[in-house]
């Protein structure tokens, strides 16, 4: 853990029975709010849709459009500090909200994930962490520009609302230009040069309001159909890459200054560079392992970090293989609750849809 100074006028240690806001309902505000309510906390929810999973374990909640900015001003007045579950939130509910409550993380680090050429630009210019060659493209040619560039393939993506591989298409050559830029809608796109990876991980790390960093162990990434199947932590480290993982993740979230766990996904190479792929400005589900690791799980730590409470524990005492359950896969959970040293997380989520994900199940496996 490491720590430095941040600027003064910063909330401390909110009591006991102090409401936490968080935007968005999902599965992730869920599990947010339930660790707030074994730390003390009251939690409010606030979402478009009425009956959320996290709704149902909160003790308020607030069911409005985030483009409501007369409701979202309510919903700060009533919070003692606000957060969100996801990063598609309008940047303008973020700061009307602040000016009710502190917001943690901040807009900043909001709008610096929305948009992949604002993320990767700041990732290179101003954290100054390795990524992956890029361009803006908004032409064909400049697609074609980007190509001859990089020396080979590249990841066509959009800009704003890609995830678990939608909105990506990958460009072999010049012959597959016209097809992918067609297929992204042909305007604000960034192409990324392709990276020939061994393995992809993540560093799920924290940081609290007076600067304190406390970051969790390699975790193993394995990916199915674009969206992460499963992550084993603490992962393998033969090429010998978590110290300089740990000092990107760091150097991250103090460019940012940021507060609240983050999620930081990594490309390793063969020969044991690593290359960041995406920052991901919330708890993540590369992390849910923490929840049976025997250390302090990442939706406490992001409990923890923006109420002012001191960071917790996030050196586990088990090893933990986290699987997600998509859509159907669900319908296993009782017979998956039967197994030794196996725990299933059920998202409480009203449809079972075909790509959806409904759950996850933590196995200890050493």
């Amino acid at each position: 853990m490491t720590s430095t100074p941040l600027p003064p006028g910063l909330a401390s240690c909110l009591p006991a029975g102090s409401v936490i806001g968080i935007f968005g309902g999902g599965q992730l505000g869920k599990m947010l709010a339930e660790a707030a309510r074994r730390l003390g906390y009251r939690t409010h929810i606030y979402d478009s849709i009425a009956d959320t999973p996290a709704a149902r374990v909160s003790d308020q909640h607030t069911d409005a459009p985030y483009e409501d900015l007369e409701a979202v001003a309510r919903f700060a007045k009533a919070s003692d500090v606000i957060s969100y579950e996801f990063e598609n939130i309008p940047i303008t509910a973020i700061q009307q909200a602040a000016k009710f409550a502190p917001v943690f993380p901040d807009a900043k680090a909001l709008e610096t994930s929305h948009d992949r050429l604002v993320e990767k630009t700041f990732l290179r210019e101003t954290a100054h962490v390795p990524v992956a060659a890029f361009r803006a493209v908004e032409a064909m040619a400049d697609l074609t520009e980007a190509l001859s560039a990089f020396g080979g393939p590249a990841v066509l993506k959009t800009r704003r609302f890609g995830y678990d591989g939608k909105g990506q298409v990958k460009i072999d050559g010049p012959r597959d230009v016209k097809a992918g830029f067609a297929r992204l809608g042909g305007a604000d796109l960034i192409a990324e040069g392709f990276v020939p990876f061994v393995r992809e991980f993540s560093i799920i790390a924290a940081r609290d309001q007076h600067g304190n960093i406390a970051a969790y162990p390699l975790t193993e990434n394995v990916h199915k159909d674009h969206r992460l199947h499963t992550s084993l932590a603490p992962a393998d480290d033969p090429r010998n890459v978590a110290g300089t993982a740990h000092a990107i993740a760091e150097r991250i979230l103090e460019a940012l200054s940021y507060v609240g766990v983050m999620g930081i996904e990594f490309f390793e190479l063969a020969n044991g560079d690593l290359i960041v792929n995406e920052i991901a400005p919330r708890v993540h589900n590369s992390g849910h392992w923490t929840q049976n690791g025997g250390c302090t799980d990442q939706f406490e730590q992001h409990i923890r970090a923006i109420t002012g409470l001191p960071l917790g524990n996030t050196t586990p005492t088990h090893r933990v293989e986290m699987t997600n359950l998509i859509g159907d896969e669900i319908k296993q959970a009782g017979e998956l609750a039967k197994q030794a040293n196996t725990f299933v997380h059920d998202y409480d989520k009203r449809d079972i849809r075909p790509g959806r994900k409904m759950g996850h199940v933590n196995r200890i496996v050493e």
